[in-house]
């Protein structure tokens, strides 16, 4: 009887914890985007490729593989190895962890749009 009253309680406090971490209502990537597969896009372009983010390996740096055909979207993305979650919903491209080749902005609908750098725009989305 004890155990089933400790799981109500833990239920509750997990549940609770949740609630209590709503925020201030902007969205982060990991509320916007539960999948770890993602089709790139150029703007106004047909072609696109396959991104897939992989395990976290620290606090919001988790590992990234991108598709060979992803270098006709954007010549030099092909470098990219770590998908960098900031606190404001940003997320950043990066051959190393830390210096971004790509940095996107939470989009109006689902997914991500870049905005640095300026060109080429892409769009990312859930797969």
């Amino acid at each position: 009887m004890r155990l089933v009253a400790g799981l109500v309680v833990a239920a509750a406090l997990f549940g609770g914890m949740q609630f209590l971490q709503g925020g201030d209502g902007r969205a982060t990537a990991s509320q916007i985007a539960p999948s770890s597969d993602y089709r790139l896009t150029a703007n106004g372009d047909e072609a696109a490729c396959a991104v897939h983010r992989g395990a976290e390996i620290s606090q919001g740096l988790s590992l990234l593989s991108v598709a060979q055909n992803c270098r006709k979207l954007m010549p030099g993305i092909e470098r990219v190895k770590f998908w960098r979650e900031q606190a404001d919903g940003t997320v950043a491209f990066s051959a190393n962890g830390v210096d971004p080749i790509i940095t996107f902005g939470v989009a109006d609908g689902e997914g991500y749009e870049s905005y640095a750098p300026a060109a080429p725009l892409l769009a990312l989305n859930n797969n």
